[in-house]
Protein backbone atom coordinates (compact mmCIF):
# COMPACT_ATOMS: atom_id res chain seq x y z
CA UNK A 1 0.00 0.00 0.00
CA UNK A 2 2.07 2.95 -1.53
CA UNK A 3 -0.64 5.79 -1.34
CA UNK A 4 -0.11 9.11 -2.92
CA UNK A 5 3.20 9.79 -4.34
CA UNK A 6 4.93 12.70 -5.86
CA UNK A 7 4.43 10.97 -9.20
CA UNK A 8 1.07 11.18 -8.28
CA UNK A 9 1.26 14.41 -7.37
CA UNK A 10 2.95 15.52 -10.60
CA UNK A 11 0.48 13.69 -12.78
CA UNK A 12 -2.67 15.33 -10.82
CA UNK A 13 -1.24 19.30 -11.07
CA UNK A 14 -0.11 18.82 -14.63
CA UNK A 15 -3.81 17.68 -15.20
CA UNK A 16 -4.99 21.04 -13.55
CA UNK A 17 -2.52 22.92 -15.56
CA UNK A 18 -3.82 21.16 -18.93
CA UNK A 19 -7.24 21.90 -18.15
CA UNK A 20 -6.54 25.73 -17.56
CA UNK A 21 -4.41 26.00 -20.85
CA UNK A 22 -7.49 24.66 -22.61
CA UNK A 23 -9.85 26.76 -21.00
CA UNK A 24 -7.64 29.91 -21.98
CA UNK A 25 -7.70 28.62 -25.54
CA UNK A 26 -11.18 27.58 -26.32
CA UNK A 27 -11.90 31.27 -24.77
CA UNK A 28 -9.09 32.96 -26.93
CA UNK A 29 -12.13 34.53 -29.33
CA UNK A 30 -13.47 37.27 -27.21
CA UNK A 31 -16.92 36.34 -26.61
CA UNK A 32 -19.52 39.13 -25.47
CA UNK A 33 -23.47 38.94 -25.32
CA UNK A 34 -25.26 36.02 -26.70
CA UNK A 35 -21.71 34.09 -27.85
CA UNK A 36 -20.89 34.80 -24.02
CA UNK A 37 -23.82 33.43 -22.72
CA UNK A 38 -24.71 30.31 -25.44
CA UNK A 39 -21.60 30.28 -27.87
CA UNK A 40 -20.76 31.17 -31.07
CA UNK A 41 -22.85 28.53 -32.50
CA UNK A 42 -19.40 26.03 -33.26
CA UNK A 43 -20.04 23.73 -30.56
CA UNK A 44 -20.87 19.77 -31.98
CA UNK A 45 -23.70 18.41 -30.37
CA UNK A 46 -21.30 15.40 -29.07
CA UNK A 47 -19.27 18.26 -27.02
CA UNK A 48 -22.52 19.35 -25.17
CA UNK A 49 -23.64 15.94 -24.61
CA UNK A 50 -20.88 14.77 -22.66
CA UNK A 51 -21.04 18.40 -20.77
CA UNK A 52 -24.48 17.74 -19.67
CA UNK A 53 -23.38 14.25 -18.15
CA UNK A 54 -20.16 15.85 -16.81
CA UNK A 55 -22.38 18.63 -14.80
CA UNK A 56 -25.31 16.10 -13.71
CA UNK A 57 -22.13 13.54 -12.54
CA UNK A 58 -21.22 15.83 -9.57
CA UNK A 59 -18.20 14.25 -7.52
CA UNK A 60 -20.41 13.44 -4.55
CA UNK A 61 -21.92 10.49 -7.36
CA UNK A 62 -18.63 9.55 -8.12
CA UNK A 63 -18.12 8.83 -4.71
CA UNK A 64 -21.33 7.83 -3.73
CA UNK A 65 -22.52 5.40 -6.60
CA UNK A 66 -19.45 3.11 -5.92
CA UNK A 67 -20.46 3.57 -2.70
CA UNK A 68 -23.67 2.51 -2.38
CA UNK A 69 -23.29 -0.65 -4.09
CA UNK A 70 -20.05 -1.67 -2.26
CA UNK A 71 -22.25 -1.44 1.39
CA UNK A 72 -25.36 -2.25 -0.57
CA UNK A 73 -27.16 -3.49 -3.11
CA UNK A 74 -28.35 -1.78 -6.85
CA UNK A 75 -31.72 -0.79 -5.80
CA UNK A 76 -30.27 3.14 -6.18
CA UNK A 77 -28.72 2.10 -9.65
CA UNK A 78 -32.81 1.89 -10.95
CA UNK A 79 -32.74 6.13 -10.30
CA UNK A 80 -30.38 5.82 -13.27
CA UNK A 81 -32.46 4.14 -15.26
CA UNK A 82 -35.40 6.59 -14.90
CA UNK A 83 -33.15 8.23 -17.78
CA UNK A 84 -36.19 6.05 -20.26
CA UNK A 85 -38.72 8.14 -18.48
CA UNK A 86 -36.40 12.12 -18.49
CA UNK A 87 -35.36 12.04 -22.04
CA UNK A 88 -38.76 10.86 -23.82
CA UNK A 89 -40.73 13.68 -21.30
CA UNK A 90 -38.07 16.37 -22.41
CA UNK A 91 -37.64 15.59 -26.38
CA UNK A 92 -41.61 15.02 -27.09
CA UNK A 93 -42.96 18.27 -25.03
CA UNK A 94 -40.18 20.68 -23.99
CA UNK A 95 -37.25 20.73 -26.32
CA UNK A 96 -39.35 21.60 -29.85
CA UNK A 97 -40.86 23.96 -27.04
CA UNK A 98 -37.45 25.68 -26.70
CA UNK A 99 -35.92 25.64 -29.69
CA UNK A 100 -39.05 27.61 -31.21
CA UNK A 101 -38.72 30.42 -28.72
CA UNK A 102 -34.99 30.10 -28.73
CA UNK A 103 -34.46 30.92 -25.06
CA UNK A 104 -31.84 32.57 -23.90
CA UNK A 105 -32.32 31.18 -20.07
CA UNK A 106 -34.62 28.73 -18.53
CA UNK A 107 -36.63 31.51 -16.54
CA UNK A 108 -37.42 33.38 -20.05
CA UNK A 109 -39.66 30.55 -20.47
CA UNK A 110 -41.80 31.26 -17.26
CA UNK A 111 -42.04 35.24 -18.76
CA UNK A 112 -42.66 34.31 -22.49
CA UNK A 113 -45.43 31.48 -21.18
CA UNK A 114 -47.04 33.74 -18.13
CA UNK A 115 -46.41 37.26 -19.21
CA UNK A 116 -44.78 37.74 -16.20
CA UNK A 117 -41.29 39.39 -14.98
CA UNK A 118 -41.43 38.17 -11.42
CA UNK A 119 -42.25 34.78 -12.45
CA UNK A 120 -38.70 34.63 -13.91
CA UNK A 121 -37.28 36.90 -11.71
CA UNK A 122 -38.08 34.08 -8.90
CA UNK A 123 -37.20 31.10 -11.02
CA UNK A 124 -33.77 32.05 -11.51
CA UNK A 125 -33.16 33.43 -7.98
CA UNK A 126 -34.34 29.84 -6.50
CA UNK A 127 -31.68 28.76 -8.81
CA UNK A 128 -29.23 30.90 -7.91
CA UNK A 129 -29.40 30.35 -4.40
CA UNK A 130 -29.57 26.59 -5.15
CA UNK A 131 -26.58 26.50 -7.04
CA UNK A 132 -24.55 28.13 -4.72
CA UNK A 133 -25.17 25.93 -2.19
CA UNK A 134 -24.25 22.83 -4.52
CA UNK A 135 -21.15 24.06 -5.54
CA UNK A 136 -20.01 24.73 -2.48
CA UNK A 137 -20.45 21.47 -1.59
CA UNK A 138 -19.20 20.26 -4.51
CA UNK A 139 -15.63 21.90 -3.48
CA UNK A 140 -16.26 20.80 -0.27
CA UNK A 141 -16.68 16.52 -0.56
CA UNK A 142 -13.80 15.76 -2.96
CA UNK A 143 -11.37 18.32 -1.48
CA UNK A 144 -11.30 17.00 2.05
CA UNK A 145 -11.68 13.17 0.21
CA UNK A 146 -8.54 14.25 -1.32
CA UNK A 147 -6.42 15.88 1.78
CA UNK A 148 -7.39 12.87 3.08
CA UNK A 149 -5.02 10.55 0.98
CA UNK A 150 -2.91 12.97 -0.20
CA UNK A 151 -1.45 15.07 2.74
CA UNK A 152 -2.65 18.55 1.00
CA UNK A 153 -4.11 21.30 2.88
CA UNK A 154 -7.82 20.95 2.35
CA UNK A 155 -8.30 24.82 1.84
CA UNK A 156 -5.25 24.70 -0.65
CA UNK A 157 -7.36 21.97 -2.49
CA UNK A 158 -10.48 24.43 -2.46
CA UNK A 159 -8.57 27.75 -3.40
CA UNK A 160 -6.74 25.75 -6.30
CA UNK A 161 -10.20 24.09 -7.61
CA UNK A 162 -12.08 27.33 -7.53
CA UNK A 163 -9.64 29.88 -8.84
CA UNK A 164 -9.33 27.22 -12.05
CA UNK A 165 -12.77 27.17 -12.59
CA UNK A 166 -13.09 31.37 -12.25
CA UNK A 167 -10.48 31.89 -14.91
CA UNK A 168 -11.81 30.05 -17.69
CA UNK A 169 -15.42 30.58 -16.93
CA UNK A 170 -14.25 34.73 -16.41
CA UNK A 171 -12.70 34.61 -19.53
CA UNK A 172 -14.57 32.28 -22.31
CA UNK A 173 -17.72 32.31 -21.24
CA UNK A 174 -20.01 29.10 -21.99
CA UNK A 175 -17.62 27.58 -25.27
CA UNK A 176 -14.69 27.66 -23.03
CA UNK A 177 -17.10 25.95 -20.39
CA UNK A 178 -18.62 22.94 -22.76
CA UNK A 179 -15.12 22.38 -24.38
CA UNK A 180 -13.17 21.80 -20.79
CA UNK A 181 -16.44 20.03 -19.21
CA UNK A 182 -15.89 17.77 -22.24
CA UNK A 183 -12.11 17.11 -21.28
CA UNK A 184 -13.05 16.79 -17.85
CA UNK A 185 -15.48 14.34 -19.38
CA UNK A 186 -13.61 12.10 -21.31
CA UNK A 187 -10.83 12.15 -18.55
CA UNK A 188 -13.15 10.35 -16.15
CA UNK A 189 -14.69 8.41 -18.45
CA UNK A 190 -11.53 6.18 -19.70
CA UNK A 191 -10.34 6.48 -15.55
CA UNK A 192 -13.67 4.49 -14.03
CA UNK A 193 -13.56 1.88 -17.71
CA UNK A 194 -9.81 1.86 -16.57
CA UNK A 195 -10.25 1.32 -12.58
CA UNK A 196 -13.08 -1.46 -13.80
CA UNK A 197 -11.10 -3.88 -15.45
CA UNK A 198 -7.86 -3.44 -13.53
CA UNK A 199 -10.34 -4.50 -10.63
CA UNK A 200 -11.96 -7.46 -12.23
CA UNK A 201 -8.22 -8.76 -13.07
CA UNK A 202 -7.19 -8.61 -9.09
CA UNK A 203 -10.87 -10.55 -8.62
CA UNK A 204 -10.13 -14.07 -7.81
CA UNK A 205 -12.59 -16.22 -10.49
CA UNK A 206 -13.40 -12.76 -12.09
CA UNK A 207 -16.23 -12.11 -14.24
CA UNK A 208 -17.75 -15.05 -12.84
CA UNK A 209 -17.35 -14.38 -9.45
CA UNK A 210 -18.94 -11.27 -9.68
CA UNK A 211 -22.26 -12.66 -11.69
CA UNK A 212 -22.38 -14.90 -8.83
CA UNK A 213 -22.38 -12.23 -6.39
CA UNK A 214 -24.59 -10.15 -7.86
CA UNK A 215 -27.27 -13.20 -8.63
CA UNK A 216 -26.71 -15.24 -5.73
CA UNK A 217 -25.52 -12.80 -3.16
CA UNK A 218 -28.49 -10.85 -3.37
CA UNK A 219 -25.84 -7.95 -3.69
CA UNK A 220 -28.24 -6.63 -6.86
CA UNK A 221 -31.75 -6.72 -4.83
CA UNK A 222 -32.13 -7.75 -1.17
CA UNK A 223 -34.75 -10.18 -0.30
CA UNK A 224 -36.27 -7.13 1.76
CA UNK A 225 -36.50 -4.93 -0.97
CA UNK A 226 -39.97 -4.88 -3.03
CA UNK A 227 -40.16 -4.18 -6.75
CA UNK A 228 -43.34 -2.41 -6.03
CA UNK A 229 -45.40 -1.23 -3.42
CA UNK A 230 -48.90 -0.48 -3.45
CA UNK A 231 -48.62 2.30 -1.34
CA UNK A 232 -46.61 4.16 -4.06
CA UNK A 233 -45.02 6.77 -1.65
CA UNK A 234 -43.07 4.05 0.20
CA UNK A 235 -39.46 2.94 -1.01
CA UNK A 236 -39.68 0.17 -3.66
CA UNK A 237 -38.02 -0.67 -7.08
CA UNK A 238 -40.73 1.35 -9.00
CA UNK A 239 -40.80 4.65 -6.99
CA UNK A 240 -37.39 4.77 -7.46
CA UNK A 241 -37.63 4.67 -11.16
CA UNK A 242 -40.49 6.92 -11.60
CA UNK A 243 -38.78 9.63 -9.01
CA UNK A 244 -35.52 9.52 -10.54
CA UNK A 245 -36.76 10.08 -13.78
CA UNK A 246 -38.88 12.94 -12.62
CA UNK A 247 -36.07 14.56 -10.69
CA UNK A 248 -33.90 14.14 -14.14
CA UNK A 249 -36.87 15.53 -15.65
CA UNK A 250 -37.04 18.31 -13.67
CA UNK A 251 -33.16 19.38 -14.18
CA UNK A 252 -33.77 19.00 -18.01
CA UNK A 253 -36.45 21.45 -18.16
CA UNK A 254 -35.89 23.95 -15.06
CA UNK A 255 -32.37 23.90 -14.12
CA UNK A 256 -30.41 26.73 -15.97
CA UNK A 257 -26.91 24.91 -16.16
CA UNK A 258 -28.87 22.16 -17.85
CA UNK A 259 -31.11 24.24 -20.32
CA UNK A 260 -28.24 26.91 -21.09
CA UNK A 261 -26.44 23.79 -22.85
CA UNK A 262 -29.93 23.37 -25.00
CA UNK A 263 -29.79 26.94 -26.09
CA UNK A 264 -26.29 26.22 -27.62
CA UNK A 265 -28.73 25.73 -31.04
CA UNK A 266 -31.89 25.59 -31.70
CA UNK A 267 -31.66 22.67 -34.41
CA UNK A 268 -34.57 20.19 -32.92
CA UNK A 269 -31.94 17.07 -34.24
CA UNK A 270 -29.54 18.44 -32.72
CA UNK A 271 -30.71 18.90 -29.37
CA UNK A 272 -32.24 14.94 -29.52
CA UNK A 273 -28.69 13.57 -30.48
CA UNK A 274 -27.39 15.49 -27.21
CA UNK A 275 -30.31 14.59 -25.31
CA UNK A 276 -30.00 10.71 -26.49
CA UNK A 277 -26.26 10.69 -25.97
CA UNK A 278 -26.33 12.23 -22.50
CA UNK A 279 -29.22 9.33 -21.01
CA UNK A 280 -26.81 6.81 -22.59
CA UNK A 281 -23.88 8.11 -21.10
CA UNK A 282 -25.25 8.66 -17.61
CA UNK A 283 -27.11 5.13 -17.52
CA UNK A 284 -23.61 3.35 -19.00
CA UNK A 285 -21.51 5.06 -16.40
CA UNK A 286 -23.51 4.99 -13.95
CA UNK A 287 -23.47 1.01 -14.12
CA UNK A 288 -19.46 0.87 -14.17
CA UNK A 289 -19.46 2.75 -10.97
CA UNK A 290 -22.34 0.32 -9.51
CA UNK A 291 -19.75 -2.73 -11.12
CA UNK A 292 -17.05 -0.94 -9.31
CA UNK A 293 -18.72 -0.68 -6.11
CA UNK A 294 -19.63 -5.02 -6.12
CA UNK A 295 -16.16 -5.44 -7.53
CA UNK A 296 -14.63 -3.52 -4.04
CA UNK A 297 -16.75 -5.35 -1.87
CA UNK A 298 -15.54 -8.93 -3.23
CA UNK A 299 -12.18 -7.77 -3.44
CA UNK A 300 -11.50 -6.71 -0.31
CA UNK A 301 -13.04 -9.80 1.18
CA UNK A 302 -11.21 -11.98 -0.81
CA UNK A 303 -8.39 -9.63 0.54
CA UNK A 304 -9.49 -8.43 4.38
CA UNK A 305 -6.01 -7.36 5.32
CA UNK A 306 -5.81 -4.29 2.77
CA UNK A 307 -8.99 -3.52 3.95
CA UNK A 308 -8.99 0.12 4.87
CA UNK A 309 -11.31 1.89 7.76
CA UNK A 310 -13.02 4.62 5.90
CA UNK A 311 -16.70 5.51 5.23
CA UNK A 312 -18.45 3.86 2.66
CA UNK A 313 -18.47 7.24 0.31
CA UNK A 314 -14.55 6.85 0.70
CA UNK A 315 -14.19 3.41 -0.19
CA UNK A 316 -13.29 3.93 -4.06
CA UNK A 317 -10.84 7.14 -3.72
CA UNK A 318 -9.30 4.84 -1.02
CA UNK A 319 -8.46 2.33 -3.44
CA UNK A 320 -7.54 4.35 -6.30
CA UNK A 321 -4.98 5.94 -3.49
CA UNK A 322 -3.37 2.50 -1.79
CA UNK A 323 -4.50 -0.37 -4.35
CA UNK A 324 -3.63 1.39 -7.91
CA UNK A 325 -0.38 1.64 -9.47
CA UNK A 326 1.69 4.72 -8.90
CA UNK A 327 0.63 7.24 -11.73
CA UNK A 328 -2.56 5.94 -12.45
CA UNK A 329 -3.31 6.75 -9.12
CA UNK A 330 -2.62 10.56 -9.92
CA UNK A 331 -4.75 10.14 -13.18
CA UNK A 332 -7.71 8.67 -11.29
CA UNK A 333 -7.70 11.43 -8.48
CA UNK A 334 -7.94 13.88 -11.48
CA UNK A 335 -10.59 11.99 -12.39
CA UNK A 336 -12.32 13.14 -9.43
CA UNK A 337 -10.81 16.45 -9.52
CA UNK A 338 -12.57 16.41 -12.95
CA UNK A 339 -16.00 15.65 -11.73
CA UNK A 340 -15.71 18.40 -9.22
CA UNK A 341 -14.52 21.19 -12.25
CA UNK A 342 -17.08 20.43 -14.36
CA UNK A 343 -19.89 21.10 -11.86
CA UNK A 344 -18.64 24.02 -10.76
CA UNK A 345 -17.40 25.72 -13.87
CA UNK A 346 -20.97 24.94 -15.17
CA UNK A 347 -22.27 26.18 -11.69
CA UNK A 348 -20.75 29.87 -12.09
CA UNK A 349 -21.42 30.62 -15.85
CA UNK A 350 -25.01 29.41 -15.26
CA UNK A 351 -25.46 31.75 -12.00
CA UNK A 352 -23.51 34.36 -14.14
CA UNK A 353 -26.16 34.17 -17.04
CA UNK A 354 -28.93 33.80 -14.82
CA UNK A 355 -28.42 36.65 -13.02
CA UNK A 356 -27.52 38.88 -15.67
CA UNK A 357 -30.24 38.21 -18.29
CA UNK A 358 -32.92 37.34 -15.45
CA UNK A 359 -32.36 39.62 -12.96
CA UNK A 360 -30.23 42.40 -14.07
CA UNK A 361 -32.09 43.24 -17.02
CA UNK A 362 -35.16 44.14 -14.92
CA UNK A 363 -32.87 46.64 -12.96
CA UNK A 364 -30.98 47.96 -15.98
CA UNK A 365 -32.94 48.52 -19.14
CA UNK A 366 -31.87 48.46 -22.49
CA UNK A 367 -27.63 47.07 -21.95
CA UNK A 368 -25.53 46.56 -24.50
CA UNK A 369 -23.94 43.04 -25.10
CA UNK A 370 -20.56 44.82 -23.72
CA UNK A 371 -22.33 45.74 -20.42
CA UNK A 372 -23.65 42.35 -19.97
CA UNK A 373 -20.78 40.30 -20.65
CA UNK A 374 -19.04 42.75 -18.41
CA UNK A 375 -21.42 41.70 -15.22
CA UNK A 376 -21.69 38.21 -16.19
CA UNK A 377 -17.60 38.27 -15.59
CA UNK A 378 -18.34 40.10 -12.38
CA UNK A 379 -20.79 37.91 -11.17
CA UNK A 380 -18.84 34.64 -11.71
CA UNK A 381 -15.95 36.18 -10.06
CA UNK A 382 -17.88 37.20 -6.94
CA UNK A 383 -20.02 33.60 -6.77
CA UNK A 384 -16.37 31.61 -7.65
CA UNK A 385 -15.06 33.62 -4.24
CA UNK A 386 -18.55 33.34 -2.35
CA UNK A 387 -18.53 29.82 -3.12
CA UNK A 388 -14.74 29.38 -1.95
CA UNK A 389 -15.24 30.87 1.16
CA UNK A 390 -18.46 28.69 2.21
CA UNK A 391 -16.71 25.76 1.29
CA UNK A 392 -13.60 26.41 3.33
CA UNK A 393 -15.89 27.53 6.71
CA UNK A 394 -17.53 23.86 5.90
CA UNK A 395 -14.36 22.13 5.33
CA UNK A 396 -13.43 24.33 9.08
CA UNK A 397 -16.50 23.13 10.65
CA UNK A 398 -19.05 20.79 10.95
CA UNK A 399 -20.23 19.41 7.43
CA UNK A 400 -22.59 17.05 8.42
CA UNK A 401 -26.01 19.08 9.20
CA UNK A 402 -25.56 21.52 6.91
CA UNK A 403 -24.96 18.90 4.27
CA UNK A 404 -28.11 17.06 5.09
CA UNK A 405 -30.18 20.29 5.52
CA UNK A 406 -28.81 21.37 1.83
CA UNK A 407 -30.28 18.45 0.41
CA UNK A 408 -33.33 17.78 2.36
CA UNK A 409 -34.38 21.56 1.49
CA UNK A 410 -32.77 22.69 -1.30
CA UNK A 411 -32.69 19.88 -3.25
CA UNK A 412 -36.83 19.84 -3.78
CA UNK A 413 -36.23 23.23 -5.51
CA UNK A 414 -36.26 22.45 -8.86
CA UNK A 415 -38.99 19.95 -8.17
CA UNK A 416 -41.14 22.68 -7.11
CA UNK A 417 -39.81 24.86 -9.99
CA UNK A 418 -40.49 21.96 -12.79
CA UNK A 419 -44.27 22.23 -11.55
CA UNK A 420 -44.88 25.96 -12.84
CA UNK A 421 -43.39 24.54 -16.42
CA UNK A 422 -45.08 21.95 -16.51
CA UNK A 423 -48.37 23.15 -15.76
CA UNK A 424 -47.42 26.53 -18.31
CA UNK A 425 -46.67 23.69 -20.91
CA UNK A 426 -49.65 21.47 -20.62
CA UNK A 427 -52.46 23.58 -19.44
CA UNK A 428 -53.82 26.57 -21.55
CA UNK A 429 -55.93 28.59 -19.01
CA UNK A 430 -52.85 28.66 -16.99
CA UNK A 431 -52.27 32.42 -15.03
CA UNK A 432 -49.09 33.41 -13.09
CA UNK A 433 -52.09 33.87 -10.48
CA UNK A 434 -52.22 29.75 -10.51
CA UNK A 435 -48.71 29.47 -11.05
CA UNK A 436 -47.71 31.15 -8.12
CA UNK A 437 -50.42 29.36 -6.06
CA UNK A 438 -49.33 25.94 -7.16
CA UNK A 439 -45.93 26.96 -6.53
CA UNK A 440 -46.46 28.24 -2.94
CA UNK A 441 -48.90 25.29 -2.38
CA UNK A 442 -46.44 22.65 -3.29
CA UNK A 443 -43.58 24.55 -1.23
CA UNK A 444 -45.45 23.70 2.08
CA UNK A 445 -46.90 20.13 1.16
CA UNK A 446 -43.37 18.94 0.18
CA UNK A 447 -41.49 20.50 3.05
CA UNK A 448 -44.55 18.91 5.56
CA UNK A 449 -43.53 16.03 4.13
CA UNK A 450 -39.82 16.00 4.91
CA UNK A 451 -39.90 17.06 8.34
CA UNK A 452 -43.33 15.29 9.90
CA UNK A 453 -43.99 12.43 7.32
CA UNK A 454 -41.21 9.98 6.93
CA UNK A 455 -42.60 7.32 5.62
CA UNK A 456 -43.05 9.23 2.17
CA UNK A 457 -40.12 8.94 -0.22
CA UNK A 458 -37.96 11.44 -0.79
CA UNK A 459 -37.93 9.53 -4.20
CA UNK A 460 -41.60 10.75 -4.73
CA UNK A 461 -40.95 14.43 -3.85
CA UNK A 462 -40.78 15.77 -7.71
CA UNK A 463 -43.74 13.75 -8.30
CA UNK A 464 -45.85 14.84 -5.62
CA UNK A 465 -44.37 18.84 -6.20
CA UNK A 466 -45.34 18.74 -10.01
CA UNK A 467 -49.14 17.14 -9.99
CA UNK A 468 -50.09 19.55 -7.11
CA UNK A 469 -48.87 22.64 -8.85
CA UNK A 470 -50.38 21.74 -11.70
CA UNK A 471 -54.16 20.34 -9.95
CA UNK A 472 -53.93 23.94 -7.64
CA UNK A 473 -52.48 26.06 -11.04
CA UNK A 474 -55.15 24.29 -12.65
CA UNK A 475 -57.75 25.45 -10.86
CA UNK A 476 -56.90 28.21 -9.32
CA UNK A 477 -56.38 29.71 -12.72
CA UNK A 478 -60.26 28.73 -13.67
CA UNK A 479 -61.18 30.36 -11.45
CA UNK A 480 -59.15 33.65 -11.70
CA UNK A 481 -60.09 33.97 -15.17
CA UNK A 482 -64.17 33.97 -14.38
CA UNK A 483 -63.56 37.61 -13.68
CA UNK A 484 -63.99 39.01 -17.59
CA UNK A 485 -61.29 41.80 -17.65
CA UNK A 486 -58.34 38.59 -16.25
CA UNK A 487 -60.24 36.09 -19.08
CA UNK A 488 -59.42 38.67 -22.06
CA UNK A 489 -56.27 38.94 -21.16
CA UNK A 490 -55.11 34.99 -20.34
CA UNK A 491 -57.33 34.33 -23.66
CA UNK A 492 -55.46 36.22 -25.29
CA UNK A 493 -51.94 35.46 -24.20
CA UNK A 494 -52.67 31.59 -24.07
CA UNK A 495 -54.20 32.43 -28.00
CA UNK A 496 -51.04 33.41 -29.03
CA UNK A 497 -48.79 31.02 -26.80
CA UNK A 498 -50.32 27.58 -27.89
CA UNK A 499 -50.95 28.57 -31.69
CA UNK A 500 -47.28 29.18 -31.87
CA UNK A 501 -46.61 25.84 -30.38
Amino acid sequence: MVGFTWIDFLVLATYLVLVLVAGLLFSKKEMKGKEFFKGDGTIPWWVTSVSIFATLLSPISFLSLAGNSYGGTWILWFAQLGMIIAIPLTIRFFLPLYSRLDLDTAYQYLEIRYNSKSLRVLGALLFIIYQIGRMSIVMYLPSIVLADLTGISVNILIIVMGIIAIIYSYTGGLKSVLWTDFIQGVVLIVGVIGTLFLLISNIDGGIGTISETLTQGEKFLSSNEVMFDANIFKTSVFIILVGGGINTFSSYISSQDIVQRFTTTTDIKQLKKMTYGNGILSICVATIFYLIGTCLFIFYNQNPELAQTVKQDQIFASYIAYELPVGITGILLAAIYAASQSTLSTGLNSVATSWTLDVQTVISKDMSFEKQTKIAQYISLGVGIVAIVVSMVLANGEIKSAYEWFNSFMGLVLGVLAGIFVLGAFSKKATKVGAYAGFIVSTIVVIYLKYNVPDVTSWSYSLITITISFIVGQIVSIVYSNNKESKDLVDEKSTVYFEEA
